[in-house]
């Protein structure tokens, strides 16, 4: 009896095993749908059923109404007219005749054209600037004269008999900037430049430093009787400025 029980028990034990599983799968997956139904979760990118979106505008009433080709055409006749016209009115000006000045105006014509001033030319004050006359007389022998000139101070020098001699037996090539006296003056007698220092622009003081001639007083440049830099830190000699003898006893700077 007691080992017919004990075979009952192996029996069911055997017949229970492989159930074990099959129920514990059989109750996961029954759970896994539950969870994932009571999760409150709504992803921002989820469709939204019927939802447009963003829309693209349409932009039909601003085309033209006219085709391409008319729209280019027009467009090109309209740059071939203007480069026409300024083509003319160019030509007309270079062309035109100028024959009167008025107040520093100019009055141009052409046929069939009606005079107008243009202010291309300089202004009267401008073209008083551009030249200075000077009377020669007025200036003893021996001495200085300074003028403005365009802004710019001018030295004009009446030079003596001595000067002139000295001025010419200087070797040139001991000069820093070689130039012959005969090349700087056009009269002997007078020496016109700048009065402008060639190192940093001050002006030279006349009558002075060690050869006879205009001295820097700003970095110590020494100019002999011709203007030419004898000493210092100058790396020029004083420019000379376009001038003429119109006259005897007249100069004019310009």
């Amino acid at each position: 009896m007691a080992t017919l029980a004990t075979a009952s028990r192996l029996c069911l034990r055997t017949a229970a095993k492989p159930a074990v599983p099959a129920v514990r799968a059989l109750s996961t997956t029954a759970v896994r749908p539950d969870s994932a139904s009571a999760s409150g979760y709504s992803s921002p990118f989820k469709f939204q059923g019927e939802s447009k979106g963003s829309q693209i505008p349409n932009f039909g009433k601003y085309v033209s109404s006219g085709s391409e080709t008319k729209n280019k055409l027009y467009s090109y006749f309209m740059v071939g007219a203007l480069g026409a016209v300024s083509a003319a009115g160019a030509k007309s000006t270079v062309q035109a005749c100028w024959h009167d000045v008025r107040d520093g105006q100019l009055m141009v014509t052409d046929d069939g054209m009606t005079e107008f001033l243009v202010n291309m030319s300089a202004s009267a004050d401008v073209l008083a600037m551009a030249k200075v006359e000077v009377d020669l007389s007025s200036i003893p022998e021996g001495k200085n004269v300074i003028i403005k000139w365009r802004g710019k101070p001018v030295f004009i020098r009446h030079r003596t008999q001595d000067e002139i001699d000295q001025a010419n037996k200087v070797n040139i090539s001991a000069l820093r900037d070689p130039e012959e006296d005969s090349a700087r003056v056009k009269n002997p007698e007078w020496l016109i430049m700048l009065g402008v220092c060639t190192h940093l622009g001050c002006v030279p003081i006349g009558e002075a430093g060690d050869y006879g001639g205009w001295f820097c007083p700003c970095h110590g440049s020494h100019y002999d009787i011709s203007g030419r830099i004898r000493k210092g830190p100058a790396p020029l000699n004083l420019e000379i400025p376009e001038y003429d003898f119109p006259e005897d006893g007249k100069l004019v700077v310009g």
